[in-house]
C-alpha cells in the first residue's frame, strides 16, 4: 500500500477546523479532510472557543477514521505523527493533541509538534514542488499578520508582526459592525467588489520609519466612527464604499510592507499563506507589486489556505527529516512563539 512512500498521518485543531490528513513524502496530499464549524458559530458573530472544543471532541475520530479510508491506509502504513500544538484556543489545541499522541503511542510512532504558522507557510510546498527555502513568507489570517524571513525548512527570522489586532481579526470585526456576519473576510472581499474603494478614505498606519510591524486597531476603529457619525447626522451609508475602502487600506500596507521586506532582504521569492491569502485584492496588488519589483510570487490554492492538517502533515516531516522528533510530554502552548 505504501510503494516505499514515507507517510506522515497529521491533525490540526488549532481554531475551529477538525482536519486530519495523510501526507507522502512530504508534498503529496493522499487525503485533507476537514470538518468546518462555520455554520455553528455564525450564531455568535465568531469563534466561541468552549463550543469548538466540544465539536472537535465530536468529530476528531470521525475525520480520521474518514481521513485513513480516502488515503487507503492503515495505522500499520504510517509512518509518524504530526500535530499543531500551539498557536491557537488550548481547548482545541488539546482535542487534536491528544489524539495523536495516543495514536502515536498506541502504534508506536514518533511523533512531532508543529507551529501553525509554520504549517502555513508549509502549505506552498503542497502544490510548488519546487519551491525551497530561503523566501519571504507573508502569513496573513485571523490570529496572525507575520512577515517571516525563512531562512531553511525549520529556520525562521519573524521581521515584522502585528502589534495589536491581526488582519483577519480586523476584516472579522469590521464586518461585524457592517452587520455582514462571520466569516468576515470572504463577505467583505464580496461586498467591496462593488464599492469605491477611493469614496471613503480610512488611515494607513505605517509606525515608525522602517517598521515592518502591523497595526489594524486604528484601522478597525476608523471605521466604527465613520459609521457613527454619519449615523448620527443621519446620512446614508454605502456600505459597499465602506468595505472597499477598508480593505485596500489593509492589504496596501500589508503589500507595501511585505515588497519592502523583500528587497531588504534580497529575497526574490514571496510566499503568501494563510486564510487572508485567499482574499482577491490582496493576491492582485501582490501580483502587481511583485511584477513591478520582480520578485516572483507564490501562494496556495483556496482549498490550501484555511487550516488544514496536510500544510502540517508537509511540515511534521520536513521537522522529522532534520532531526526533530517529540515525546509524550508534547503540550499545547495557546501562545506558541515561532
Amino acid at each position: 500500500m505504501k510503494a516505499g512512500k514515507f507517510l506522515t498521518l497529521a491533525f490540526e485543531t488549532s481554531c475551529d477546523e477538525t482536519s486530519v490528513a495523510v501526507v507522502a513524502d512530504g508534498r503529496e496530499v493522499l487525503s485533507n479532510v476537514i470538518s468546518s464549524q462555520i455554520e455553528v458559530h455564525q450564531a455568535y458573530g465568531g469563534v466561541v472557543p468552549e463550543i469548538a472544543s466540544r465539536h472537535h471532541l465530536d468529530n476528531i475520530n470521525v475525520v480520521l477514521a474518514e481521513a485513513l479510508t480516502e488515503a487507503g491506509v492503515s495505522f500499520r502504513d504510517i509512518d509518524l505523527v504530526g500535530v499543531t500544538h500551539g498557536p491557537g484556543l488550548v481547548g482545541a489545541l488539546l482535542i487534536g493533541l491528544s489524539t495523536a499522541k495516543a495514536v502515536a503511542y498506541a502504534a508506536g510512532l514518533p511523533i512531532v509538534g508543529v507551529h501553525h504558522i509554520q504549517g502555513h507557510i508549509s502549505a506552498n510546498y503542497i502544490e510548488n514542488k519546487s519551491l525551497e527555502p530561503p523566501f519571504l513568507g507573508v502569513v496573513v489570517s485571523g490570529g496572525h499578520t507575520n512577515i517571516i524571513d525563512v531562512l531553511g525548512y525549520n529556520e525562521y527570522e519573524v521581521l515584522g508582526k502585528t502589534r495589536d489586532d491581526a488582519a483577519g481579526e480586523a476584516f472579522d470585526k469590521v464586518a461585524r459592525v457592517l452587520g455582514l456576519g462571520y466569516p468576515g473576510g470572504p463577505a467583505i472581499d464580496i461586498l467591496a467588489a462593488g464599492g469605491d474603494p477611493h469614496a471613503v478614505e480610512f488611515k494607513r498606519v505605517y509606525l515608525e520609519k522602517d517598521s515592518l510591524d502591523f497595526s489594524f486597531s486604528g484601522i478597525k476603529t476608523g471605521v466604527l466612527n465613520y459609521l457613527n457619525t454619519r449615523k448620527t447626522k443621519g446620512d446614508a451609508i454605502n456600505k459597499a464604499d465602506v468595505a472597499a475602502g477598508f480593505q485596500l487600506a489593509v492589504v496596501e500596507v500589508i503589500v507595501n510592507k511585505a515588497v519592502q521586506a523583500a528587497l531588504k532582504t534580497n529575497r526574490k521569492k514571496v510566499v503568501l499563506a494563510g486564510g487572508v491569502a485567499a482574499n482577491s485584492l490582496l493576491r492582485r496588488m501582490f501580483a502587481e507589486a511583485c511584477s513591478a519589483e520582480g520578485l516572483e510570487l507564490i501562494y496556495p490554492s483556496l482549498a490550501y489556505c484555511t487550516d488544514n492538517a496536510a500544510m502540517i502533515g508537509c511540515a511534521a516531516y520536513y521537522r522529522y527529516k532534520s532531526g526533530f522528533v517529540d515525546d509524550m510530554s508534547l503540550d499545547a502552548y495557546p501562545a506558541l512563539k515561532l
